[in-house]
Order: C-alpha cells, then structure tokens, then sequence
C-alpha cells in the first residue's frame, strides 16, 4: 500500500511541469488555463537506501520498492463548486485521493501568464480552500437534511451523526477548513463516509524559480506561504519546477553529481515523498529474501495482521505468527543467520505494533 497524493493548484501555477518532473509521465503542459482536464497519474517508486544495504547481505533477484501515485488534477478557478471551469471534474476526482499536495507559484515570470494577472500565494491558496470549503458545505448541508429527516424517528445512531455534523456545517459556513478542526476520532468516524475534501490532510508545494531556490530567505512568495502553511500546521516543500525537469531526464549517477552542484541533499520528489509519508503518518517494512527484497508501506500504529494485509488481504484473515528482526539488526549482525545466533529475531503475534524498519516474515494458515 503506498498512498494516492492529488496535485491541485490554479491554473499556471507549474502543476503539470512538476508532475512532469517527478513522475516522468509526460502530462501535457502549456501556458494557458486548463491544459490538464483528465487527471493524469503517475506511480513513482518511494527511494529508501535502505533497501540496498539489505540486498548486500540478504542476496535477491530483484529490489521492488514501495511506490506512491500522483495524481494531476485539472486547474481549478472561482466559481468552480458552481461548475465554473472544470470545477466538477476536479472536485470529483480530488475527493479520491488520501492528500492533496497544493502547488503555489512563488516566483515572477512575464512569459507565464497568472489567470488572476498577477502573483500573490496567499490569494492563490484562498481561491482554491474557499471552492473546496463551498464543495464541502453544499455535502453537509444535504447530508444534515437528510439526518433530520430520518432522526424523527428517534434513532440514536442518526442522532449522533447529526450532532456531529452541525458543528462541522458552522464552521464550512465561516469559511473553516474541516483539517484544521482538531476533531475527536468519534467524530471523524461518523463523518468520514461524508467524503469532505477540506478534510484531507495538506501539504504545499512552493514552486519556484531558480534564484528563488538560491535565496528563500529572501523570496517574499515563499516567506509569505510559509507563514500561512506554519499557522495552519501544514508542511512546505520547496520545489524548483525548471530544475527537477532537468533532473527528471537524468540517470541516478548524473543526478547525484548534478544536486551536488546545486547544493542540494535531495531531489524534489524525495522531499515531496518524506514530507507526504509524515503527513499521512506512513512506515515502511521490508520482506527479504533470495527471490526478492521488497518494501512494504504501512500505517503507523499497524499490528502485524494489518501489516501482513498490505500484501494480500487473505494474510490479514489467515495470520498466526511472524518473525520479526529489524534493519538496525541485519546492519549490524551482517546476516540472517547472524541476527538469529545473536536472539535479536523474535516470533510476533497479532499484537505486536510494527516499527519501520522491521524486516517480517509472515506465518499463516488457511
């Protein structure tokens, strides 16, 4: 399981260029509104060095990374939670995704044309939240309707929902975003088949320019964005959309030389992806042995059933036993048969909470 992460922003932002860059896809990208109308969708490998350094001493035919997908979202513009551009469209397809990872333009370029005119990351942002929040609301408010409805009758079940969904209808109707809520799980739960897009966790990604790379501290966008991202408790990944296409079209020994050059530790992508696996609180286990070793993604908190059901969901239901041993181990025993000799390989029930970095073998039974 890796996770599904919809890149949304107003037109002209370099939506499509970035998505272009870390997925290699090839979306169409063009200087005029609505370039993207079906959402492309790019599934790109999650990079983990530490699947290599497993690979050295647990020899496989192959290494399969963990992958996460990218979806590109048609550009959205005011009015859209009224139809207005492809509004629907987007809004259908966004409330697909696990995230959104919202793309903000922060650098100045006269041969790129703005559709608002001019360039300002905080109205950006607005535009795009107030569409979603009006989205949201118009679901609410049908779905209190029919709560009320069907809670005459008294049932208590349909009460609770109903109570639970008016404190979120208010704060829709004074421009709140329902992430930002701090809900309690029982009211996440009752609402969670409402499908709210405002309630999808959110990542920014500031794309910029070359010099604006060079000198944040000094981009006024990209200050101003941070700001806001700060407030809300967002994460912010800086994204040089001309660079990482550069990047794009490198093999991995030209891409480590030329982020060196740059000054760079890492690609956009790998940022993109760290920042998206903290965002949705994912993990990562391995499975290894001679046919492959493979990286597994996983939600924090996990038992190992649960774990095991990434693989295939009949291990979820057939699980009895794994034995556990983790990355650190391998590392510093330099074998399997090492890592058993040394009592640091366990036997695991159905109540052990996976780690990232555990290295599993899954015991089950029909």
């Amino acid at each position: 399981m890796g996770f599904t992460c919809g890149i949304v922003g107003l037109p002209n932002v370099g939506k499509s260029t970035i998505f272009n860059a870390i997925t290699s896809v090839g979306a169409e990208a063009a200087n005029f509104p609505f370039c993207t109308i079906e959402p492309n969708q790019g599934i790109v490998s999650v990079p983990d060095p530490r699947l290599g350094h497993i690979a050295q001493y647990i020899v496989p035919k192959k290494l399969i990374p963990t992958t996460m997908t990218f979806v590109d979202i048609a550009g959205l513009v005011a009015g859209a939670s009224k139809g207005e551009g492809l509004g629907n469209k987007f809004l259908a397809h966004i409330r697909e995704t696990n995230a959104i990872a919202h793309v903000v333009r922060c650098f100045d370029d006269e041969n790129v044309v703005h559709v608002d005119g001019s360039v300002d990351p905080i109205r950006d942002v607005e535009v795009i939240d107030t569409e979603l929040m009006l989205a949201d609301l118009e679901t609410v408010t049908k779905r209190v309707s029919a709560l009320e409805k069907k809670g005459r009758g008294g049932d208590k079940e349909i009460l609770k929902t109903l109570e639970a969904a008016r404190p979120i209808q208010k704060a829709l109707e004074e421009g709140i975003c329902v992430r930002t809520l701090d809900l309690p799980s029982d009211v996440e739960d009752r609402i969670r088949d409402f499908h709210l897009i405002t309630q999808k966790k959110v990542m920014y990604i500031a794309n910029v320019d070359e010099a604006g790379m060079a000198d944040l501290d000094n981009n006024a966008y990209y200050q101003r964005l941070l700001e806001h991202a700060t407030k809300e408790g967002a994460p912010v990944a800086v994204v040089c959309g001309k660079t990482e296409a550069e990047i794009a079209e490198l093999d991995p020994e030209e891409k480590a030389e030329f982020l060196l050059e740059l000054g760079l530790k890492e690609s956009g992508l790998d940022r993109v992806i760290a920042i998206g696996y903290q965002l949705l609180e994912l993990q990562t286990y391995f499975t290894a042995g001679e046919k492959e070793v493979r990286a597994w993604t996983f939600h924090k908190g996990d038992t190992a059933p649960q774990a095991a059901g990434v693989i295939h969901t009949d291990f979820e239901k057939q699980f009895i036993k794994a034995d556990v041993y983790h990355y650190d181990n391998l590392m510093e025993h330099k074998s399997e048969a090492a890592v058993k000799e040394a009592g640091a390989m366990r036997l695991e029930g159905k109540k052990y909470l996976v780690k990232d970095g555990d290295i599993m073998f899954f015991k089950t039974g029909a």
